[in-house]
């Protein structure tokens, strides 16, 4: 009997248009992590007396399927990501190169249905009116550049043999974390140790009230944009942006070269007031968390520029 086996499973999605309605085609292979997407229906005990001491049957509570998928930071396929967090970017080619520009806070975000599946078994859980939640990056000096992204789901199909037809598929080229830059108002800053960033849409699940016991969607909220920053203490640069209570823009982005690169610009940035705690002879490190607001100018919060020869996503 075949065993599944993580390395041999794949994940296909595409967009769907209408909500919860998986596509008959346009399915994309697309790489990941780990992902704990799926459907769970838990059980509630019992509160029903005059039967003595042993319990009677459970009964069965909601249906709920939201998850966190690990997925790499790369050039060609994340743009997939980024249109079901912030919508359908803005593109211009030039030369064969292309500008990707999404932004955030739009009114209508779009959904899509991602199935994983595990072909030994053979068993493939088609996860339809899938939207995004939570984006998560973690920036440091080595090892490998993934976004955590935290998903919620309408449903879940499981299926004994794949949906999703042929795929089409990105050559995948990821961004090392050493390519990484922060900048400040333009400037890039240094003696950063690492940087964490946290982009939400801060979904509200429609709970109503219906015979299959799933939500019947789940709505955006107002946009969030957190994140942290440790660095070195070498200046009083933050500090004294922190005292002063002045926004500033950073930007957080990973570049190759002119033709190949992934930046999120976050437009009005405030800092806290932080310690800086001496705990040992060695170096002193400061921790800032922030938050973003929308530009009044720009009329929102966040930028995510992404350049590569993908003509659309």
């Amino acid at each position: 009997m075949a065993r599944a086996r993580g390395a041999n499973a794949i994940m296909a999605a595409a967009f769907e248009t209408t909500y919860g309605t998986p596509p008959a085609s346009g399915y994309r292979k697309l790489p990941f992590v780990s992902s704990n997407l799926g459907e769970e229906q838990g059980l509630i005990a019992s509160d029903l007396l005059g039967y003595g001491r042993e319990p009677l049957p459970p009964s069965k509570d909601v249906i709920n399927n939201d998850g966190d998928v690990v997925v790499p930071i790369d050039l060609k396929n994340f743009g997939n990501w980024l249109k079901l967090f912030m919508g359908q970017p803005t593109s211009a080619t030039d030369s064969g190169t292309t500008t990707h520009v999404f932004t955030s806070g739009a009114i209508n975000l779009p959904s899509m249905t991602i199935e994983v599946g595990l072909p030994e078994v053979p068993s493939y859980g088609q996860n339809f009116g899938v939207r995004g939640n939570t984006l998560r990056v973690q920036m440091q000096r080595s090892g490998l550049l993934t976004a955590t992204l935290g998903l919620i789901a309408q449903g879940e199909t499981k299926l004994t043999a794949s949906a999703a037809g042929t795929l089409a598929e990105a050559s995948i080229e990821r961004f090392s974390p050493f390519q990484g830059t922060v900048t400040r108002g333009g400037v890039a800053l240094g003696s950063v140790v690492s940087a964490e960033f946290t982009y939400s849409n801060q979904l509200e699940k429609v709970e109503v009230i219906r015979g299959d016991g799933r939500i019947e969607d789940a709505d955006p909220g107002m946009v969030a944009m957190t994140g942290s920053l440790a660095v070195r203490f070498a200046n009083t640069t933050l500090l004294d942006q922190a005292t002063a209570g002045t926004p500033v823009e950073f930007t957080f982005g990973w570049v190759t070269d002119a033709a190949r690169s992934l930046v999120f610009k976050v437009h009005s940035v405030f800092l806290p007031k932080a310690k800086t705690p001496v705990t040992g002879p060695n170096g002193v490190q400061a921790t800032f968390n922030w938050q973003a607001a929308k530009d009044p100018a720009l009329g929102r919060t966040v930028t995510a520029t992404l350049i590569n020869n993908v003509p659309s996503y």
